[in-house]
């Protein structure tokens, strides 16, 4: 049984946002009081536990919506280069309508401070007649335009086989002087609202309580989680929302000339030849100090999250336009993220035939030459042509990634790595002005995604940057981490550790000459700690 969806929708600045967090214990949207900062729809798997404890938790994705009605503040309709953001108000209110679409549980969230306004109003008369979005025709043409009063506090609509709860949702009940004003929800049609404060958390177990009796049981056999988590990075207009639909096959995220649309970061699960992709769209981002107030610094924070919660990053470049220093700062934060990084070029197809300053065409070989010689950090990194608007080479993407994910999970043999570095110090080996030269007296890998690979040595202070970067660049040519970071750790050895002798001259070492069994060997930790000193 696939895990029940809830959605959340309202006018702006109702707590959409803030319940979605309070729902999912962690700030997972940007809650702000401007008017229009939640755009596409922002998914999130939340556990809900049972009222008394005992029963099973229950899962659910909830969905965060725009918000319907204002997608503007005041002032602000135009951004800082003069384009028109109440355009958006189609895509807006089209990702409502899907988000309500395929919902098991909707959240009406009313504001029980502010009182049940036109805006509330207007939309509760939508859901009762199920039709929702641009045209009126959103839920509506899914659902056949009817809807039926349920039962329990709750109305359902939807088709057979296909039945929605309608509950609403009094937010911002503070404290007790609010609650008669909650009550006050029940004129909408949907029966007695659920009331609760995400900001004072009052009624917050009640309202939990309430939810996780209107979902379905658990299925006993877990959803299984997603193959691969891809971040898709990039500036703004660099086509990342595109791409993220193109793979969905369906306006999963909105699409817009506007530069920055996307605000939160978006999870789309798509399936992929029987494999599960969650695709991680980021907000499009430029210089700081041209950033616009809060919300960008929000967005910038999001996308940092993602690259980290991600397995590999997707780096899209704009092929039309020159590499930029938001590029290179993209690049810096991948990189020091040690995740695989795929390079897409996309709008291939508006460049392709063209001809270069010296009037020759330009080719893939010539691009990404210039790639790697703006983007030294990752030269490393494999890179795809493609186009998100015309689907060229989208399968390969994608491929690319899988096979990113799969090299920085493979694991060397304790033996192949002490051989390798063997040879490496017999053929160039560290040394200080003194003449102290180095010693290494055990490697090993001591852990994946990325691949970490720890060296005990007699002195760390030997292996300086010089070093190290001769290191990465033989483990890349000797071991199967040709394309995805590697992580070294120099350190010294425990006090009173003699067990790691590496030094024979005559013999390669073996697991006995590391002073280990190869049944003792399968047994040492993977983490690096244990091989160090504090």
């Amino acid at each position: 049984m696939p895990v029940p969806r809830i959605a959340i929708i309202g006018r702006p600045n109702v707590g959409k946002s803030s319940l979605l967090n309070l729902m999912a214990k962690r700030k997972v949207a940007i809650v702000d009081p401007t008017p229009g900062v939640t755009r596409d729809r922002v998914s999130v798997i939340v556990d809900i536990d049972s009222p008394d404890g005992k029963g099973p938790v229950k899962p659910a994705e909830v969905t965060d919506t725009g918000g319907y009605g204002i997608y503007t503040a005041e002032g602000e309709r135009y951004d800082d280069v003069g384009a028109d953001l109440s355009t958006l108000r189609k895509d807006i209110e089209q990702q409502i309508a899907n988000a309500i679409a395929t919902a098991d549980v909707i959240l009406f969230a009313v504001d029980a401070q502010a009182g049940i306004t036109r805006d509330d109003e207007a939309i509760a008369q939508m859901l009762r007649t199920g039709r929702f979005g641009p045209g009126r025709g959103g839920v509506g043409e899914r659902h056949g335009g009817t809807g039926a009063r349920g039962q329990e506090g709750g109305s359902r609509l939807g088709e057979p086989g296909h039945q929605q709860q309608i509950r609403v949702i009094a937010t911002k009940v503070d404290g007790p002087k609010w609650e008669a004003h909650a009550h006050e929800m029940a004129a909408l049609g949907f029966g007695e609202p659920l009331m609760v404060s995400s900001k004072s958390n009052y009624f917050r177990r009640d309202f939990l309580d309430a939810l996780w009796l209107s979902l379905p049981e658990p299925d006993p056999e877990p959803a299984r989680p997603a193959d691969l988590q891809v971040a898709v990075i990039g500036k703004r207009n660099a086509g990342k929302s595109s791409l993220v639909n193109a793979l969905a096959g369906e306006p999963r995220v909105i699409v817009s000339e506007i530069a920055g649309t996307t605000r939160d970061a978006v999870d789309v699960l798509v399936e992929y030849e029987g494999r599960k992709v969650m695709l991680i769209d980021t907000a499009g981002l430029r210089k700081k100090k041209s950033f616009q107030g809060a919300i960008e610094w929000y967005a910038f924070d999001r996308a940092k999250h993602a690259i980290d919660r991600s397995d590999v990053i997707i780096l899209m470049i704009d092929a039309t336009t020159d590499l930029s220093q938001v590029d290179e700062q993209l690049a810096m934060l991948a990189q020091k993220a040690y995740k695989p990084v795929v390079i897409a070029i996309n709008k291939w197809d508006l460049v392709e035939g063209q001809h270069n300053t010296k009037g020759k065409l330009v080719g893939p070989d010539d691009y990404e030459e210039y790639v790697r010689r703006e983007l030294k950090g990752l030269d490393f990194a494999p890179m795809a042509i493609m186009s998100a608007e015309t689907g060229l080479n989208l399968r390969g993407l994608l491929e690319l990634a899988f096979e990113m994910f799969e090299q920085a999970a493979t694991r060397v043999p304790t033996g192949q790595l002490n051989r390798l570095v063997r040879g490496l110090i017999e053929t160039r080996a560290p040394s200080n002005r003194q003449g102290k030269r180095a010693r290494v007296y055990y490697v090993a890998q001591v852990k994946t995604n990325p691949p970490t690979i720890a060296l005990v040595v007699n002195d760390p202070d030997l292996f300086d940057h010089n070093y190290e970067r001769f290191l990465h660049n033989r483990f890349r040519e000797e071991l199967p981490f040709s394309e995805v970071p590697i992580r070294l750790i120099i350190r010294g050895r425990k006090r009173g550790d003699d067990l790691h002798r590496t030094d024979q001259p005559d013999e390669a070492p073996s697991a006995e000459s590391l002073g280990w069994t190869d049944a003792e060997l399968a047994e040492l930790p993977d983490e690096a700690e244990a091989y160090f000193d504090e």
